[in-house]
């Protein structure tokens, strides 16, 4: 398994060059290091003083570099997607659609690129992948995809078999499936067997993402206030889809007291200008250890023993944050960005008895 890492933060403050020499940084150091680059423009290539394809190349001592192309991603997903239905139809009925006549729907590019990292992690080639997207909400809500998606599957295969179609057709789906499928299921198949695949994956990339030892952020700013007030944002968005942010890395400005202060307790780090594409080394000693951004704060704890939930949310305030409380999960909206808080077996059904939003902190008790 890699190390997965990607930075965050308003356009033009950096980061595709910060990941490059992130790159150069973590490959001289022996590890076996992929670049993703994200944006298909030539600007990609030209940073990087080579020309990326479709498919992982070498462009230095252990580090290999590719540029994702949405297009060519879908067709080779949509080959696994007929395969999945051939295994289950007696009579596939998408065979006749090729994946070259597919055109990419407005989100599909983010899906595609986690796919794509996620079987680059799988092949075990490499120590560590670092992500170069767009490093704003289309990236968070890229990582997120894995816990929000698997709630959707939960929570309406419950509403499916609990209304009155499902409970009408489940005497049927016996004789149904052997009829048509490859498969005999029961109900409670029906309602489980076509998603499990679906869910393992789901569940390792839910893990993966709480893991800051797997996967970790960082943010990058300048001097610019907008940059500034930004990266802030995105610190806190991240913990709404339990991604760590390890530290923040001042691009081209001193690391001041005052900044110091305004990101307690991220590591802030500052970077020089990269003076030429032909010297990179300066850059690259001002890097942190990317390794260390488990020491950052937990983007949730759950306490049983106090019946406790903590998340930390900077770059709120306590206007910014809602609490809602639907059945046995909770859910909380900070910013752009909705969470649903799966509670444990020794608080789930317990009703909410208070929040408090203090020090960067929403604590439930419940």
């Amino acid at each position: 398994m890699a190390f997965i890492l990607t930075f965050l933060g308003k356009g033009g403050t950096g980061r595709t060059t910060i990941a490059i020499a992130a790159a150069k940084q973590l490959s001289s150091l022996g590890q076996r290091v992929l670049l993703v680059g994200q944006d298909p423009s030539p600007a990609f290539g030209l940073l990087l003083g080579a020309t990326p394809s479709s498919e992982p190349q070498e462009v230095g001592a252990n580090l290999k570099a590719v540029q994702l192309q949405s297009t060519l991603l879908l067709e080779r997903s949509w080959e696994e997607v007929k395969k999945l239905e051939a295994q289950y139809l007696r009579s596939p009925t998408l065979k006749n659609v090729f994946g070259q006549e597919l055109g990419v729907l407005p989100g599909m590019d983010t899906a595609l690129a986690l796919n794509a990292i996620r079987e680059y992690d799988s092949s075990g080639n490499y120590d560590t992948i670092i992500y170069d997207g767009s490093g704003d909400q289309a990236t968070l809500r890229m990582l997120g995809l894995p816990e929000i998606f698997s709630w959707y599957i939960r929570r309406f295969r419950q509403v499916f078999t609990e209304s009155d179609l499902g409970k009408a057709i489940s005497p049927f789906v016996q004789p149904v499936t052997s009829a048509i499928l490859n498969v005999t299921w029961t109900p409670d198949d029906f309602a489980q067997q076509p998603t499990k695949q679906t869910n393992q994956i789901l569940d390792q990339g839910r893990s993966a993402v709480a893991d800051p030892n797997r996967v970790a952020a960082y943010v990058v700013t300048t001097g610019d206030t907008a940059a500034l007030a930004t990266a802030k944002y995105l610190w806190g968005s991240a913990q709404q889809v339990n991604l760590t942010v390890g530290g923040v890395l001042l691009n081209q400005i001193p690391a001041t007291e005052t900044l110091a202060a305004e990101f307690d307790p991220l590591t802030v780090s500052a970077l020089p200008q990269l003076s030429s594409t032909d010297d990179w080394q300066p850059l690259i000693d001002a890097l942190p250890d990317f390794k260390q951004a488990a020491q950052a704060p937990k983007p949730i704890i759950i306490d049983t023993s106090s019946r406790q939930v903590r998340l930390f949310l900077p770059g709120f305030d306590k206007k910014q944050v809602k609490l809602t409380q639907y059945g046995p999960e909770v859910t909380i909206e900070a910013g752009d960005q909705r969470r649903n808080i799966i509670l444990p077996p020794q608080l789930s059904g317990q009703p909410v008895k208070g929040a408090k939003f203090q020090d960067r902190y929403l604590t439930i008790s419940f």
